[in-house]
């Protein structure tokens, strides 16, 4: 590789600290480790998808990921992976990161790219992945005194995963050679199924025959009343309507029965297999063991924790990979990329209140409706599991690597 005037004064630049950060407060585990970087929230949702997919794949390979100083987005997570802030932009402190974390494999996602820490990274032999980057990320207003530091710093890569063909063109313009690039489009996180057994829905199935089936998946005590009533006026359409609760905290099931009571309705406890009868017209979880059950029996699911300020929504991956469609709350910030993802795409209705979520219930319950919406975030879903699947292959086929070398 030619030498890069630039990369070099860079580098002598990234030199001017000479004081160690910090060791991390987490022990580095044992095995093998691969580090993710994130540049915005979208980004770091995707990859901790890919980080729970790889989990199940290979349990024994860890996962770090890495957010700037600045990110402050609450990213939910189930602790598949480990949280840090990358380092300043010194050879110094990229030195030590990379001494505590060894990590073998680097998954950069977009731009904002930080030279010293990658090209340390390249020093130490660690395999650099670049994907999710579109052309206007690849460099930054400050690197105009380094006019060739992007062309030296993309070569370093051993694959580009760009957006779309004009940054592919882009890359080959500045002289990005050496360099496997391939057009992918947007990484994005998608669906895991649930688990279930086949044998129970089998029977739930048949039990459901013919009946309209909703469900509210882990709603607040606070928002119990407003689904009740909802379902009340369902039911005044749909005579023989089920309505499935999943309450969002097991500690409250005692006062989701009484409000049951209040209510006059027929329900049964889902404990111990009891089934719901030809008159029940409400099935109350008492956990979320079994929500990969209700996804796939009910055609239409409201995703609970979203009707009230202070609220943050739940998961619309869920559903989406079950084949239900998707009815939430206006208050789903935890969540909000994945929601508009979905609503944008048809797969998912905003409601406000019982009478906006009575209407969407009304009309999504009817199979043909609401297969359109569950198709349409099938289609949401897939797309972001397609490229996903490409970067776990490629992860797979360097692990193979790693674990060959001496």
């Amino acid at each position: 590789m030619a030498r890069s005037l630039s990369l070099a004064a860079y580098m002598t630049y990234a030199r001017r600290a000479t004081k160690a950060p910090p060791a991390p407060d987490i022990t580095r585990p044992e095995g093998d480790l691969i580090w993710a970087h994130a540049s915005d929230a979208d980004q770091a949702e995707a990859l901790i998808h890919l980080a729970q997919r790889l989990k199940q794949q290979h349990p024994n390979v860890h996962f770090l990921l890495t957010t700037t100083a600045g990110f402050t987005q609450d990213i939910p997570t189930d602790g598949s992976v480990i949280r840090q802030v990358l380092p300043e932009d010194t050879i110094v402190a990229a030195k030590a990161f990379l001494r505590h974390w060894k990590p073998g494999i680097c998954l950069w996602a977009g731009g904002n790219l930080h030279p010293a820490i990658l090209i340390t990274a390249s020093h130490a032999n660690v395999q650099l992945l670049l994907v999710d980057v579109d052309k206007d990320q690849l460099t930054k207003p400050g690197w105009r005194w380094f006019p060739d530091l992007p062309k030296a710093l993309l070569g370093r890569f051993d694959l580009i995963m760009a957006h779309n063909v004009e940054t592919a063109m882009h890359l080959h313009q500045i002289g990005v050679e050496d360099v496997d690039i391939h057009v992918t489009g947007p990484v994005q996180e998608g669906a895991i199924a649930l688990p279930y057994d086949s044998a129970t829905r089998e029977k739930f199935a048949g039990i459901l025959l013919g009946r309209p089936v909703w469900l509210s998946a882990m709603i607040g005590l606070n928002e119990l009343d407003t689904v009740l009533e909802a379902h009340a006026r369902v039911s005044m359409m749909s005579h023989r309507s089920l309505l499935i609760i999943v309450p969002d905290n097991a500690d409250d099931l005692h006062e989701f029965e009484a409000r049951l009571k209040q209510h006059g309705l027929r329900y049964v406890l889902r404990k111990k297999g009891k089934l719901p009868g030809e008159t029940t017209q409400v099935l109350l979880a008492t956990s979320k063991d079994e929500l990969g059950l209700w996804y796939v029996l009910a055609p239409v699911s409201f995703m609970g924790n979203s009707l009230h300020p202070g609220q943050s929504g739940q998961d619309p991956n869920a559903p989406a990979a079950h084949g239900s469609a998707i009815v939430y709350g206006p208050y789903v910030g935890r969540y909000l990329g994945r929601y508009s993802r979905y609503a944008q795409a048809g797969a998912a209705r905003l409601v406000r209140d019982t009478a906006t979520l009575t209407t969407a219930v009304q009309s999504l319950i009817a199979p043909d409706q609401s297969a359109k919406m569950a198709h349409a975030a099938w289609d949401v879903a897939s797309k972001g599991a397609a490229v996903t699947d490409m970067i776990l292959d490629l992860i797979e086929e360097r692990l193979d690597t790693l674990e060959a070398s001496p």
